[in-house]
């Protein structure tokens, strides 16, 4: 009878510790299934064709809640009129402040210059134009007042670089009576107003107007709205807030949009990357955090260290003036959109408020 119990007990445990390890191992299975699909979520692209577009919640991502508050107000106390994070191309904030709205355009001022290395790169790609040619070769001669002999040194890729040598405080006025000499090319780095003569250059060689060829190639094809606005001596972009977002998600994909390749993989590539030994923290038209070095613009002073300190070193970004901001950030598959008034004062590109904006954005993301 005891032999008997004895068994009973044994084969009971046994089925016990069984069904335990079975458990066990469907949670581990379960865990890892989780895992991979956190992983090897897709990236998601919005229609083209429509407004449509999938979120993503704080919690789902295990960012803090608890200091998107704080965010926000810091948002709305520094005239923003909009602020927007995608997650591997899902939304997870979109904010509008001071009767702004989702269908509400705004301008991008200088943040549009990335607008501008890109449709040069297309033009390139499709054998329109070589940005190592000289500015010249399809504008013709006589587009700035310097001595031919150092007119000619200045090529596409000068003004991408924003090395063209010309004397950048005579304001941005880009008749040839204003642009004057100051370097020869690729020996100086400044902040100048003549890229918007990349857009001549795509315009000739192209035989479109510079908006026709913007529009059929970058704008409709990723599903932007939004136009070219002339304002002063320049033409300014003005869309929404997710129009600008889908530009940041195409730059996120390295010029892909939802498996096509808008842009040059290899052209964005340099676009992203330091273009030349003068501002390290500068590619074609875009800005480029993790450097060790970086100049701003109005000054030929290097500042040591890096763009913001705060961000992570991946980042490359759009900068436009009054704080008109897009934020790449491959390693985290991050996108943000910041549209507004200037947080402080007017300001052309970075100013204090890109640090303190990421210390408040890395107190929910991390």
């Amino acid at each position: 009878m005891k032999i008997k119990n004895l068994l009973s007990i044994s084969a009971f445990c046994l089925i016990v510790i069984s069904c335990s390890s079975s458990t066990e191992d469907s949670a581990d299975q379960n865990s890892s299934q989780n895992d991979t699909s956190t992983t090897t979520e897709a990236m998601y692209f919005p229609p083209s064709n429509s407004d449509m577009w999938e979120t993503k919640s704080i919690s789902n991502l295990g960012w803090h809640q608890d200091k998107v508050q704080d965010l926000l107000d810091y948002l709305q106390t520094k005239n923003s009129k909009s602020f927007m994070i995608l997650q591997n191309g899902r939304i997870v904030m979109e904010n509008y402040f001071s009767g702004h709205t989702a269908t509400t355009p705004w301008y991008w001022a200088s943040a549009g210059k990335t607008l501008t290395s890109t449709v040069t790169g297309i033009a390139e790609q499709e054998g329109f134009l070589n940005i190592d040619n000289k500015v010249s070769t399809y504008i013709g001669t006589g587009w700035t007042s310097e001595p031919l002999a150092k007119e000619n040194l200045i090529t596409c890729k000068n003004l991408l670089t924003m090395t063209s040598g010309l004397d950048d405080s005579l304001g941005d006025d880009v008749t040839p009576a204003n642009l004057k000499y100051k370097a020869d090319a690729g020996t100086r780095w400044a902040y100048h107003n003549v890229y918007v003569k990349l857009q001549d250059v795509v315009a000739s060689a192209t035989g479109q107007t510079w908006s026709q060829y913007f529009n059929a190639k970058l704008r409709d094809k990723i599903g932007m709205t939004g136009s070219w606005i002339q304002s002063g001596d320049n033409s300014v972009y003005w869309s929404t807030t997710r129009s600008m977002a889908r530009f940041g998600l195409m730059a996120l994909n390295n010029g892909s949009w939802n498996g096509t390749q808008i842009i040059n993989f290899n052209y964005f590539q340099s676009a992203t990357t330091t273009s030349q030994n003068i501002n390290l923290a500068y590619g074609y038209l875009w800005w480029l955090n993790g450097k060790s070095s970086y100049h701003l613009p109005q000054t030929q002073f290097q500042f040591n260290g890096k763009l913001i300190p705060s961000a992570p070193d991946d980042l490359f970004c759009a900068l436009g003036k009054n704080d008109q901001k897009i934020y790449v950030v491959p390693g985290k598959k991050l996108v943000i959109i910041r549209m507004g008034d200037a947080a402080d004062n007017v300001n052309l590109a970075l100013s204090d408020f890109d640090n303190v904006l990421w210390q408040k954005i890395n107190a929910v993301i991390n």
